[in-house]
Parts: structure tokens; sequence; C-alpha cells
């Protein structure tokens, strides 16, 4: 059985907790257990959580995800990029899948909602890659 992390983040929460109960269907139709939920102020700090979770020796992989919602500036791609970058560090120091079901940059609050599948996207690639590798 696949063992999970996952990490939501609260900013827009009405979309990432939904997004959240997509991952945790997902899980339950794979067969894989969600261990721990850590939930952080946003997905810019999810990459923190994600290394937190990918310490531990009975988590196979974390999926993370969040919703980031265009405003008035560039603030949605820098928090996007930086969130990807970060993740992808902690995969790769951690020798741990950390898979980015986070929606955005550059969609509406209503885009958003329509992408909560990136919750169930994040835990399939997840448990796809623990049991490729």
């Amino acid at each position: 059985m696949v063992t999970l992390g996952l990490v939501v983040a609260q900013f827009n929460r009405s979309v990432t907790e939904e997004m959240a109960e997509t991952a945790r269907d997902a899980a339950a139709e794979r067969d894989a257990e969600i261990a721990a939920t850590l939930r952080v102020p946003g997905a810019y700090d999810s990459p923190l959580a994600a290394d937190r979770l990918a310490r531990r020796d009975e988590i196979d992989a974390v999926a993370v995800v969040g919703a980031i919602v265009t405003g008035d500036t560039e603030h949605d791609r820098v928090i996007a990029q930086s969130a990807a970058d970060a993740l992808t560090q902690v995969s790769l120091e951690r020798d741990t899948p950390v898979t980015f079901g986070v929606s955005g940059p550059g969609m509406s609050c209503a885009e958003a909602r329509e992408r909560i599948e990136k919750g169930r996207d994040a835990v399939e690639a997840a448990i796809d890659l623990v049991e490729e590798l």
C-alpha cells in the first residue's frame, strides 16, 4: 500500500478543500492511505510542509494542492513559480515524489473552481510515481 502525505493550501479555501476531497477520494480508490495532512496558509508556504512530510519514513510521496488566482499585479505568477521550484527541490533532495496539484496562476476564482480535480490528479501522479520508481 502506498502511504501519502497531503499538503493543502488554505488561501482560496472554498476551492482547496474541495481539491483535498478529490485527493482523498483518489487515494481511497487506488487503495492508498493519506497518513498525514498539513494545512498551510497558501501555496507559497507548501514547500516547507512538503519537506517535513517527505522526511517521514512512512511517507512514500507527498501531494500538494492549492489554487493561485490572479490579482491586480504579477504576484500570482511569482507565487506559482516559487512554489513549483521549491517543491521540485524538495522532491529531488528527499528522493521522494512531491506532486504539484496547484492550479494557476492567471486564473479567476471561477476558473479555479473548475479545476478541483487537480487534487485527484496530484494523488494519482504520486501513486504512479511510487509504483514506477
